[in-house]
Formats: C-alpha cells, structure tokens, sequence
C-alpha cells in the first residue's frame, strides 16, 4: 500500500475513521472506513473496504467497557496492519468550532489545543470529544502530525454583515458573532456540484445538508454568502434534537419564571427538542416517517416548514437562485422530504421530477425547470484528507 492519511472524527461514545491512501502526484483514494461504537459501555469495531466488504470486526466483551484511549489504541494498531508497508504520514481531524482565528486548517501543538479548548462553550456537544480524540491520539502517537480542520472554516468568507448580531459593538469584538457550521460538508458540494453542472460554479445555489444536525448554506461561486447557523451549532433549522432558531426571550422566561437553571437549559435545547421535542416519540427522520401518530406528522410538517422558510431568506441574500441542492444523511435519503420541499418552492420557479427524486438523482428536477435541482453526497472525509496533505506539502513534508 501506499503512504495514507487517516481521518478521525470523535464523538461522547464512538470514533469514525477513514483511511485514504495517497500517491505521489496527490492522488487520494479512500482505503478503507468504520467506526467504533458504544465507547465506554460495549463497544464495537466495524471496518469496510471502498467497495462496501466487511474487512473487520470486534466487539468487546461484556463487563470491559473500553475508553476511548484503549479504543483508538486498538484502532491505531488494526491500521498498522493495513498499511502493507506503507507509511501514515498525517492524521486529519474534524473539529467544529474554530472561531474567529482559524479560517483554514492547522497543524496541531499545545497552543492550538488550548485555543480550541476555549471555544468548548459554543460546541459543547461536539468541540470536548473532537478534543479528546485529538489528545490521545497524540499521546498515543506523538510522532505522527495532528492537522485540524474546521467546521467553521468555509463561512469565514461570508460578508461581514452575515457575521453580525445586532448586539453591542464591545461584545461583536470580544467574538459573539454568527459562524456557522457545516462547512466540510458545504466545502465538498460546492466543489462537485460544477462537476455535475459547470454552468453553477458561479451560480447562485442553497444547499439544504439535513440530517440529525441540519442547516442550510447560500453559496455564490462557491463561496459562503450566508448560513442558518450562527453562534452555535443550535440556531437555524430544527434538527433531531436540538430546537434551531427560538426567540431569546423564551430562554429569559425559562430561566426567570420556570426556575430552570443553565445546565437544564441547554440539555432542554440541545437534547430533549427538534423532532423528539415535538413528536414526542424519535428523533429519527425514518421513524417519524413511517409513523401514523399526528404528532409525528407534525414534527416532519414543522421540519420542512422551515426549510421552506430558510430557503427563501437564503435566495434573498443570493438576489436569487439557480440550484438547491440536498445532501446529509436526511437529504440524500428522505425522498419524500425532497419532494415536499421542492414542491413548496415552485413559486422559485423550481419544477421536481417525480420519478427522478424517487431514483435518487443526482438531478431531481424536471428539464426546462428555472431552478435545478440536486441530490449529492457528501463527503466531508476526503475534504479533510485533501487538506491534511496540502498543509504537509505546505511544510515541505513527503
């Protein structure tokens, strides 16, 4: 095998992992991938080749309930005997929150850590484990260089009016702005959409990255215009628990008139809200689906409302649009999400294509329709190994 880069993305309870193989003209081909689960608990490695074949499995005994450092320790030593006598050159991490200071990806030091470490408080979900991971897999390998890539990063772009809340000018300056997330994600489809259809590589596109966490990106050639997310990764869309957009005050009367206190606020946002909240039953898109309760109804009836809602906010700051495009584990799956949206946006001028959508796409949008549009997935794996290998090349590194 060739030398490789190895992807992680760690979460409370699991690691994912992707394995990119790299040649010497920059060629990156995904190796292989899986995850391990049910961290701290009982956990289960998974692995796959780029073809979709099982090529590793283990699931942990009852009663050892492995942390992550003696799970990534594993991992590190199951890859070693992938390699063929390659080398792992790199190890590029997702992290979601880079702030104001990191607009591109970084090689990892102590300084850098501590630095991300401060941004905990505005991705308190995601940004302790993305740490965490980063941390032991240092400690594990101190020899291998740590590149952080960041969430945030594709917005910082944006005009500095998109950034703004109407907040006192001292409290903008100390960093409470709009960020947004996703952007590995959006990265990765503002790349291939052109691929698909060169005339967008200067259009005016929204893409719509729906599933457990959502949002949605205005993007004018290929560069972020705007975003549902801001501060945090809470604002925006309803997602599979977190509410999205809610008026500040609700949080003043939570905290003043039902004595809640901060932490059962954010467990309140964060966790018990978005589909669950409303329907009472899952968070799951396909449960919600394929349920007759009317609460379940409601919460898919709510959920596509307010894409609807986003989708025309976003083609006004574009002065208007050319192209949606759905992507996530929600928007490249969910057909009837697609269609339901597509349909409340033909006053945009987009016409679906029925038998299109229900195949998948790429394209779903009916021919001679003024806005196409697109069903593409994501990847935001390979944008993190690009980027990984161009900051080693960038220091001079094989």
């Amino acid at each position: 095998m060739r030398d490789a880069v190895l992807v992680i993305n760690a979460g409370s309870s699991s690691v994912k992992f992707s394995l990119f193989s790299c040649g010497g003209r920059g060629e990156i081909e995904l190796s292989c991938k899986g995850q391990i689960e049910a961290i701290g608990l009982r956990p289960r490695f998974e692995a796959r080749d780029a073809a979709g074949a099982a090529i590793g499995r283990r699931d942990w005994p009852e009663g050892e309930a492995a942390d992550h450092a003696r799970c990534l320790d594993f991992l590190m030593d199951w890859l070693g005997g992938r390699l063929g006598g390659g080398r792992l050159v790199a190890a590029g991490h997702r992290v979601v929150h880079g702030g104001r200071s990191f607009a591109a990806p970084v090689r990892i030091d102590a300084a850098i850590l501590d630095a991300l470490a401060a941004l905990v408080p505005l991705a308190p979900l995601h940004q302790p484990h993305n740490l965490a991971g980063i941390r032991i897999l240092m400690a594990l390998r101190p020899e291998l260089p740590q590149i952080a890539c960041f969430d945030t990063a594709f917005h910082r772009g944006a005009p500095g009016l998109a950034h703004r809340f109407a907040l006192p000018r001292e409290l903008t300056e100390a960093g409470i702005e709009r960020y947004g997330f996703h952007g590995l994600s959006y990265e990765y489809i503002a790349g291939e959409l052109p691929r698909h259809a060169p005339a967008l590589a200067e259009g005016r596109v929204v893409v719509a990255h729906l599933g457990n966490g959502a949002s949605m990106c205005a993007i004018a050639g290929g560069v972020s215009r705007d975003s549902t997310m801001s501060f945090t990764a809470l604002d925006g869309l309803p997602m599979g628990t977190r509410c999205g957009a809610l008026d500040p005050g609700v949080v003043l009367y939570l905290l003043n008139e039902r004595g809640m206190d901060a932490a059962a606020v954010e467990a309140l946002l964060y966790r018990r809200s978005g589909l669950l909240g409303v329907s009472g039953l899952s968070s799951d898109m396909r449960a919600l689906l394929a349920s007759d309760d009317p609460r379940a109804r409601e919460a898919v009836d709510l959920f596509v409302f307010r894409i609807g809602r986003e989708l025309g906010a976003l083609a006004a700051v574009l002065g208007g649009l050319d192209a949606l495009v759905f992507t996530g584990g929600i928007g490249e799956n969910a057909v009837p999400i697609r269609a339901r949206v597509c349909r409340d946006a033909a006053w945009l001028g987009l016409r679906l294509d029925e038998a299109a959508n229900a195949a998948g796409g790429p394209r779903i949008s009916a021919e001679g329709s003024a806005v196409s549009a697109w069903v593409l997935p994501t990847n935001e794996e390979l944008v993190i190994a690009r980027h990984t290998l161009a900051l080693l090349a960038g220091e001079g590194r094989p």
